[in-house]
């Protein structure tokens, strides 16, 4: 798979979309995103009292022209904001070429996004097991189109566990890009993103033909998590149910996200990359536009 060629794509999509970090209020270095405090950016925010050892060049000048009272200018702080960018690694996240390539495309995306609004990026793979902590992977490794030498984990800890084990930082961005395919409840996995004052947005990239298989009769099954096969016979009443579940499934992640302020889109194999961000992406405020 041509990686490079990826992530040029996601370097021209993020300068037409991107992370939502312009609205909200950060906390970080100083950088060029609005923060919670006060600083010397051009927004301005509000006014005091002058006290012995403020800066005379943010005095309120025309106000003490009319009330002979020395005021203060203040204006929001600009910082670099902490991003925590969370990458699942099990293998129904390449289950196929065209998801496989979306996955590295949303991945690619988040990491120039995030670079593109100066924010301060880290990169967490997750593992195999509970016992396994997540990698912080180094961005540079990332940007030069070096990973691990497999990125798809065989027999993974659930999401909620491997998520819980990521060393999220305090007032971050949280962005966690997965299938969502895992049987562990998604309030656990978003109470975790959410925690420690952070924002969090949910990425969820996936395949037309998991979403509307067409399976008739007797078919060949692996589990992409534990590369194991069997054999079964799939009914019309079965493909219902199959459906009615997966349905169901993110209908539940939908709904948590929704419940804790989260913004949650799904990101199809169909169509180019931006094409698929601007749809229930922007609409969910999972990106801006």
């Amino acid at each position: 798979m041509n990686l490079r060629a990826i992530r040029e794509r996601a370097r021209a999509a993020a300068t037409v979309a991107r992370l939502p970090l312009r609205a909200g209020a950060w906390t970080g270095a100083a950088g060029g995103v609005l923060g919670r405090g006060t600083g010397s950016s051009i927004d301005f925010q509000d006014q005091r009292h002058y006290v012995p050892g403020d800066d005379p060049r943010h005095i309120n000048w025309q106000a003490y022209a009319r009330t002979g009272a020395y005021t203060m200018k203040l204006y929001r702080e600009e910082v670099t904001p902490r991003i925590d960018l969370v990458i699942d690694r099990s293998g129904s996240m390449f289950l196929d070429d065209g998801k496989t390539t979306r996955v590295w495309e949303v991945t690619y995306f988040c990491i120039e996004s995030g670079l593109q609004l100066g924010g301060h990026l880290k990169l967490h793979l997750l593992g195999r097991s509970a016992a396994e902590p997540p990698t912080e992977w180094p961005l540079e490794r990332a940007l030069a189109d070096e990973w691990p030498d497999r990125m798809d984990m065989p027999e993974p800890a659930t999401l909620a566990d491997q998520v819980a084990r990521v060393p999220l930082r305090a007032g971050s961005l949280r962005v966690l890009v997965s299938d969502l395919l895992d049987e562990s409840p998604p309030a656990r996995t978003v109470a975790t993103l959410t925690a420690a004052r952070g924002r969090a947005v949910v990425l969820a990239p996936f395949a037309a033909t998991e979403m509307e298989p067409d399976w008739a009769g007797n078919l060949d099954f692996e589990d992409a998590e534990r590369a194991t096969r069997s054999r079964q016979h799939v009914s019309p009443e079965a493909l219902a149910r199959y459906r009615d579940a997966y349905r169901r499934h993110f209908a539940m992640w939908r709904e948590e996200c929704l419940r804790r302020g989260v913004a949650y889109a799904r990101v199809g194999d169909a169509g180019d990359l931006l094409a698929a961000l601007r749809g229930e992406a922007v609409t969910a405020g999972a990106i801006d536009i």
